[in-house]
């Protein structure tokens, strides 16, 4: 199993952050993230991947844009939104989710 496997499935929430250093919209999505990373400070984790430097995997996963998050509950996908998100939207998701 690799570690990007290993790390959606030994955690019960993962937001996985897709994201590009170029992107715009990826750095509005920052403060965005760390806010939700200090409201859930236990039972969600948060992945940041560099889409250039892990290529295979953003196209397994059909990543076409950036910012993409996705969420896995206990390694399956349970959300996936592409664009910039609100902190309140991400909290509702995350709260419908635990």
């Amino acid at each position: 199993m690799n570690t990007f496997d290993t790390l959606i499935t030994e955690n019960k929430l993962v937001l996985v952050d897709f994201h590009a250093l170029w992107c715009g919209p990826c750095k509005t999505m920052a403060p965005i993230l760390q806010e939700l990373k200090s409201k859930h400070k236990t039972g969600l984790k948060i992945l940041k991947i560099d889409i250039d430097k892990n290529q295979g995997l953003s196209n397994k996963l059909k990543i076409t844009g950036v910012p993409t998050l996705i969420l896995y509950k206990m390694g399956k996908p349970v959300w996936r939104q592409s664009g910039v998100t609100s902190l309140h939207q991400l909290d509702k998701i995350i709260k419908e989710n635990t």
